[in-house]
């Protein structure tokens, strides 16, 4: 019995070691080779414990669990928001493509409005120029229609004297104040000098127009303002007459010889500015200011004078 009590005893003493001697080389402890080594038995260990740790251990993959589940559920809704997300993108991509291509539209439009505004605005300039140009046309015609007018006029008055003169005076004169005189009022007519002037009367049998009467001088103005033509400057106007003073400066005689004794001079006149000594009758309104003198190489209109035809 002492031997198998003495045998249970040493197994019991072999189960309960927890550390042998092959976990731990004589080398490599030194303390524990004098010694006996520590033992731990199985009756130290408590149920309690070995049950409060399962439940903690429990307890923690619970907690593990929970959070692994509300991990997953955020990330199912993230998930979600992101594919939201992505049609959101999506819708507005498709948006900004609509808006693009509206803006293309109104730009190509804004474009073509732009060629028909620049187009409208050179047709306008055109029309503009076009309205001057016939504005200009417009006052021509009416300066035309004036000149006209006032030649109608003194044709009419004219023709009184016109049937006369077929009577007493040569075709194209006009008789008045009991003579016939010649004006070049004709454009075809060229512009001739004093001397050219008095040499075409003189071979109609006539002679530059003698101004010695207040009537003539009158009745001579009045034929000259009818037949005026407004376009044309004062300075081309004149009609010579036969009155100079080359003999002696400033005494002014008729082709005859015969001492002006009064004159129609306009003011200031006459000047002898640069050798001017023929004279020279103007279309002006008032007729006691109408003469000028004028170097008589200028070349101007002219007014013959010459006496009647007999008639029987």
């Amino acid at each position: 019995m002492e031997d198998t009590e003495s045998a249970g005893g040493n197994f019991d003493g072999g189960y309960n070691k927890l550390i042998s001697q092959e976990d731990f080389g004589a080398d490599e402890n030194p303390l524990y080779s004098r010694q006996e080594k520590p033992q731990v038995s199985m009756s130290m260990v408590r149920p309690e414990s070995i049950l409060n740790h399962y439940k903690r251990l429990t307890v923690s993959l619970t907690v593990l669990a929970v959070i692994l589940l509300a991990v997953d559920i955020g990330l199912g809704v993230y998930y979600r928001k992101l594919t939201d997300g992505d049609r959101t993108l999506m819708d507005i991509s498709g948006e900004v493509s609509k808006l693009q291509a509206s803006y293309n539209t109104a730009i190509q439009r804004r474009d073509e409005a732009k060629k028909q505004l620049a187009q409208a605005i050179s047709e306008q300039q055109l029309i503009k120029w076009e309205l001057e140009h016939e504005k200009r046309r417009t006052k021509d015609y009416e300066k035309q229609t004036d000149r006209i007018r006032m030649e109608i006029a003194a044709l009419k008055s004219h023709m009184p004297m016109m049937k006369e003169g077929c009577r007493h005076c040569l075709p194209g004169w006009t008789y008045t104040n009991s003579l016939c005189y010649y004006f070049a009022f004709s454009e075809t007519t060229s512009r001739r000098s004093w001397q050219e002037a008095r040499l075409f009367c003189t071979r109609r049998g006539g002679d530059l127009a003698m101004v010695d009467s207040r009537e003539k001088h009158l009745a001579i103005i009045e034929l000259l303002n009818n037949y005026q033509d407004p376009s044309r400057p004062i300075s081309h106007s004149g009609f010579w007459i036969g009155l100079r003073d080359v003999e002696e400066e400033g005494v002014w005689k008729w082709q005859d010889g015969t001492r002006l004794s009064e004159g129609y001079w306009n003011d200031g006149e006459p000047n002898n500015s640069g050798n001017e000594d023929c004279a020279a009758a103007y279309p002006r309104s008032n007729p006691y200011k109408s003469w000028n003198d004028a170097p008589c190489s200028y070349d101007l209109k002219w007014i013959c004078e010459m006496a009647p035809r007999l008639t029987s």
